[in-house]
């Protein structure tokens, strides 16, 4: 059901806040955790374990947040759906300020299954972006969905500048004497709060006619089947999968080629991420929309995830740090089209009244997608460092070719389940 015109603006600008400041608070978590086990660190200090064994561990690290997140975010869509939007939202952002708050005190204890704790609990509550997509969705019809996920989209992007800059900025302590590890983890509680404070107290609920859908802990193989019974969102899932294990084996494993290759620290891993969440903003802020204008989400997803597939593996090929980014704005391009359309395309394919399953479901492949890259990469850059670039093109270039082989842009039944 779409909400009402005279609330959208003002709710899009909070979503828009919302999703900033929670990406604000991911992105600050990039810069930090390849250099924490990989270069000098109380942390890496304690454990007395050798770099091949450390970047095996760090994949672990990196892959608990999706892996809780794939049991978590159906669950939080479908209680989305029943009890709405809002209450859903309070209860992921609390979950994130514990999680920031746990891995804060992990680093300072140095505590390494504190830290797992943190991100899993964390990754478990981490369904907000499902439920603003499912919010977007309750406000758009067909014709504005795209421009409306590419403005969430830019809010992504935006904070996937500040947030990995301020973390390779806030724990340096060449900057400021006291900063640290643990630094950005206390600022992101911070931001967490923000949120929460805006949510009480200037977003209003999106969802009209709440709906009651079954929950279990197996919520997400429960949707997963169902929704794979419907041929095209059997692809677009599919195709989704594909792109993010190839994206998340470039961004999860993109810093530690940095150090090994270019001697980066975390305020240099920051500024790189710093730039590619820049670029992807002005895609989805600038490119997105007059080409949603002019080409169906199909379409442009029939160049841009080719797009990324050819341009990812292109780093390898600069032999000086300062010519990767050269090659970021490309890869940039391909992901900033391709995001909002995925979500678009999936989106059309459900039943109005089933948004909030659907995103929910979006969201465990997605999760699925970030899970197994972490733990393979961590194993491959241990033989050498520039294996999860090229697995990640590889990947990306899959998901494109399932894309235009099964793919069937006429066909128009929708998925429903309530």
């Amino acid at each position: 059901m779409i909400q009402s015109k005279t609330s959208q603006p003002s709710n899009l600008v909070i979503l828009f806040l919302i999703v900033f400041l929670d990406l604000v608070g991911v992105g600050i978590v990039i810069p930090i955790l390849a250099p924490l086990l990989l270069n000098p660190s109380p942390l890496s200090d304690a454990l007395h374990w050798n770099v091949e064994s450390r970047t095996i561990l760090l994949g672990f690290l990196i892959a608990i947040y999706p892996l809780a997140q794939f049991f978590g975010a159906p669950l939080l869509g479908a209680l989305a759906d029943h009890h709405g939007r809002k209450p859903i939202l309070l209860l992921s952002l609390l979950g994130t300020m514990a999680g920031y708050f746990f891995f804060a005190l992990g680093i300072l204890w140095g505590n390494l299954p504190l830290l797992f704790f943190s991100r899993m609990l964390d990754g478990f509550t981490g369904g907000n972006i499902s439920v603003a997509n499912s919010s977007i969705a309750d406000m758009s019809d067909e014709k504005s969905k795209t421009r409306n996920f590419g403005l969430v989209g830019m809010a992504f992007g935006l904070g996937f500048i500040i947030g990995p800059f301020l973390g390779g900025v806030l724990s340096d302590p060449q900057l400021v004497s006291w900063f640290s590890f643990d630094t950005p983890f206390w600022f992101a509680f911070g931001l967490a709060f923000l949120n929460v404070l805006l949510i009480l107290t200037r977003f209003r609920e999106t969802l009209l006619h709440p709906l009651k859908t079954p929950l279990s802990p197996w919520t997400g193989f429960r949707n997963l089947n169902r929704a794979f019974k419907m041929v095209n969102l059997r692809v677009m899932f599919t195709v989704v999968l594909f792109t993010n294990l190839g994206f998340t084996f470039f961004t999860q494993f993109f810093p530690v080629y940095l150090i090994e290759k270019f001697g980066f620290t975390q305020s240099g891993i920051g500024f790189t991420f710093a730039i590619i969440g820049l670029s992807v903003a002005l895609v989805q802020g600038i490119v997105v929309r007059p080409v949603s204008r002019r080409f169906a989400s199909f379409q442009v997803l029939s160049f841009s995830i080719l797009g990324l597939a050819l341009t990812v593996p292109l780093l390898l090929l600069p032999s000086r740090a300062q010519f990767i980014y050269a090659v970021i704005p490309l890869i940039a391009l391909g992901q900033g089209l391709t995001h909002p359309n995925a979500t678009t395309v999936i989106s059309n394919l459900a039943d109005a009244k089933s948004q909030g399953e659907v995103m929910g479901i979006y969201q465990s492949i997605q999760s699925v997608g970030h899970i197994f890259p972490p733990i393979l990469a961590g194993f491959i850059a241990a033989i050498d460092v520039r294996l999860p670039i090229l697995t990640a093109g590889a990947l990306t270039f899959l998901g494109w070719c399932i894309f235009m082989i099964f793919f069937r842009p006429g066909a128009n039944a929708r998925f429903h389940e309530v």
